[in-house]
C-alpha cells in the first residue's frame, strides 16, 4: 500500500514488475525505462535467462542497460516458444517475494503457460494482474489452451490490446474488464531522429524503403509491381530493402520478372541500432503487409519509426496498419499495387504534399508513440486499479510538453 508522508507529503511510487521475453534485448526495454524515469513507478523485469531466437537457432543474452530497472533472469522450459515457455514456480514467488510488486504485468498472449503462472498467483495474493497481448486473429487452441485463456481472462483486472483487433477478440473471448488499445513499446526519438534524415542531400530520385522479414505475407513483391508501372511513367524510383528471410531467392526473380531487378538495392539483415542510419535513406517508406490465412499485421513498429525521423510511411490496408498511420490517403488496399503506385506517384509530383505527410506522422507519434507517451498512459491505468493510491496521488500522470522537431 502507498503510504503518505505526512512531513512531505508525498508516497512512495507504485512497485511494477514486468513479465515478457521481449525485454530479453536491451533496446526494447526504452518504456520501462521511460516509466522508471518518472519518479512515480519503481520498475522491475523479469525474462528468461536462455531465451533462443528460433528463426537463426541462436541464444539471445539477457542485456541490461538501464540500472534504474531491477532486474531478475530465470532460466525457462522451452525457451524461444512464446506461448510455451514456462518459469520454474519457485523462481516466480522468489522474485515476487524480492521485489514486492503492487501489479504484475505480464506482456504474454492470454493463452500462454506464463500468464497463466502468474494468473495463479494474482489469484492466490489478490494482487491486480495486467495482461499484454498481440493476438488478433480468431484460431483453435487445444482444450487446456482454451481453459488457460479462460482462466487468464478471469483473472486479469486490465488487458491492454497491442491492435484494435484483438481487443475486439478479447471482448469475443468474454472478457469484461478495462481494456486499452496500445502498442506494447513505443519509439526512441533520440534514437529515431528526424535530424538525421534531414541533414541529407536528396538528388531527383525516390528512395523507396521497406526494412522487415522477407517473407511472401510481408508483400514486398507489391512494391516490385508499383514501380514498375511509375517507371513506365518515365518516373525516376530506387527500391531499398533491408531485411532477410525465406524469401528472399523468390523476391530477387520476382524484381527480375517484374523488369525492376536494376532498381533494388539489398541491404541485408539490419541490426536494430543500426536501423535509424538506414531509414534515413529512404524518401517514403513502405509497409506492403498482405493478411494470410494465419497471420495478419499486428502493428507495424518500423512505422512510428520513421515517422519520428520525419520519413513519409505508406501502409497496405493488412491488420493495424490503417489505425498506426490514421490517414486513408497514405493506405492501400493489400495486394493492390496499382493504387500504391498512385499514391507513390503523388509523393513524386506534390512536394508540398508529401511535407504535410511527413509532418503529420512525426506529430502523431510525439502525440501518441514515444516511450514517454506509452509510459504515462501506463501510469494512469495502474492508478485506475489502485484507487486508493491514485486518490492519495492524484496529480501522478501529467501529460507532458509536446515539441515536434521542425
Amino acid at each position: 500500500m502507498l503510504e503518505p508522508n505526512s512531513s512531505m507529503n508525498t508516497v512512495s511510487p507504485l512497485r511494477i514488475l514486468f513479465v515478457s521475453h521481449a525485454y530479453v534485448v536491451g533496446v526494447n526495454q526504452g518504456k520501462l525505462q521511460a516509466i522508471a524515469q518518472t519518479g512515480k513507478a519503481v520498475v522491475g523485469l523479469l525474462a528468461p535467462s536462455n531465451w533462443k531466437a528460433l528463426e537463426w537457432n541462436r541464444l539471445l543474452p539477457f542485456e541490461t542497460p538501464f540500472p534504474s530497472i531491477k532486474t531478475y533472469s530465470a532460466h525457462v522450459l522451452f525457451p524461444g516458444r512464446g506461448g510455451a515457455h514456462i518459469y520454474a514456480p519457485w523462481k516466480i514467488w522468489q522474485v515476487l517475494n524480492d521485489f514486492q510488486p503492487d501489479v504484475v504485468q505480464v506482456e504474454e498472449e492470454v493463452f500462454s503457460l506464463c500468464a497463466f503462472e502468474l494468473a495463479i498467483w494474482s489469484r492466490l495474493t489478490r494482487k491486480p494482474l495486467v495482461v499484454f497481448g498481440w493476438e488478433n486473429m480468431e484460431r483453435r487452441l487445444p482444450l487446456p489452451r482454451h481453459w488457460i485463456r479462460q482462466f487468464v481472462l478471469s483473472t486479469a483486472k486490465l488487458i491492454i490490446a497491442g491492435n484494435r483487433d484483438g481487443a475486439d477478440l478479447l471482448r469475443q473471448w468474454g472478457y469484461t474488464g478495462l481494456l486499452e488499445v496500445m502498442p506494447q513499446m513505443g519509439v526512441d526519438t533520440q534514437l529515431f531522429a528526424a535530424n538525421m534524415r534531414l541533414s541529407e542531400e536528396r538528388n531527383d530520385q525516390l528512395h523507396i524503403g521497406y526494412l522487415g522479414r522477407l517473407v511472401s505475407e510481408k508483400g514486398v513483391d507489391v512494391i516490385f509491381a508499383a514501380v514498375r508501372q511509375l517507371q513506365q511513367q518515365g518516373l525516376n524510383c530506387q527500391i531499398i530493402l533491408c531485411g532477410s528471410g525465406s524469401g528472399e531467392e523468390s523476391l530477387r526473380q520476382e524484381a527480375q520478372k517484374q523488369q525492376v531487378a536494376d532498381l533494388v538495392t539489398w541491404r541485408g539483415a539490419v541490426p536494430h541500432h543500426k536501423a535509424p542510419e538506414e531509414i534515413s535513406k529512404f524518401d517514403v517508406l513502405v509497409l506492403p503487409s498482405r493478411t494470410a490465412a494465419t497471420w495478419k499485421e499486428q502493428f507495424g513498429h518500423v512505422l512510428i519509426e520513421a515517422m519520428a525521423m520525419g520519413v513519409p510511411v505508406i501502409g497496405s490496408s493488412s491488420g493495424e496498419i490503417p489505425n498506426v498511420i490514421g490517414r486513408p490517403d497514405l493506405v492501400f488496399p493489400e495486394g493492390d499495387s496499382q493504387a500504391l503506385a498512385a499514391i507513390l506517384e503523388r509523393t513524386i509530383r506534390e512536394p508540398e504534399w508529401r511535407e504535410d505527410v511527413r509532418r503529420y506522422g512525426m506529430t502523431r507519434v510525439y502525440q501518441h508513440y514515444t516511450h514517454e507517451r506509452i509510459a504515462e498512459r501506463l501510469l494512469s491505468l495502474w492508478q485506475k486499479l489502485l484507487k486508493p493510491k491514485s486518490e492519495a496521488y492524484p496529480e501522478a500522470v501529467t501529460t507532458a510538453h509536446i515539441e515536434v522537431p521542425e
